[in-house]
């Protein structure tokens, strides 16, 4: 049975290092570590999710079909790091589930919707201007 392969890269490795980042994230329990844990994952997952409506806004003044592509390619890969942030935080307890699964929920919609605007653009034969 072959392993899936996601843009050249097997899905395992993706796995194994979000299991490494849950394992240092629940490495401590002390208040500190915990309060330095939540900090990070909230500060990750709020730059990532105001990087896709704000790549999203600069390609709608594209230059050209190219940097419209490339803005929206970035609120792509911005909106599967909300996933990552998401699930992480959920997984380490750094929030309560039940707050973050709509969040996920709606990420990865918002990711589906994004990812099918950029194969759009790059099927289109118009330049876009």
């Amino acid at each position: 049975m072959g392993r899936a392969i996601t843009s050249g890269m097997p899905r395992d490795i993706q796995e194994r290092a979000f299991a490494l980042a849950l394992r240092v994230v629940t490495l401590e329990r002390d208040d500190s570590f915990r309060v330095t844990v939540r900090r990070v994952i909230v500060e990750q997952l709020v730059r990532a999710a105001t990087s896709i409506g704000a790549n999203l806004e600069e390609a709608t003044g594209a230059q050209s079909k190219a940097d419209f592509i490339a803005r929206v390619g970035i609120a792509r890969k911005e909106a599967r790091e909300v996933q990552f942030w998401l699930r992480l935080g959920q997984e380490a307890g750094v929030v309560q589930a039940a707050d973050w699964t709509g969040l996920l929920q709606e990420a990865e919609e918002v990711s589906r919707v994004v990812s099918a605007i950029a194969r759009s653009a790059k099927r289109s034969t118009s330049r876009g201007d």
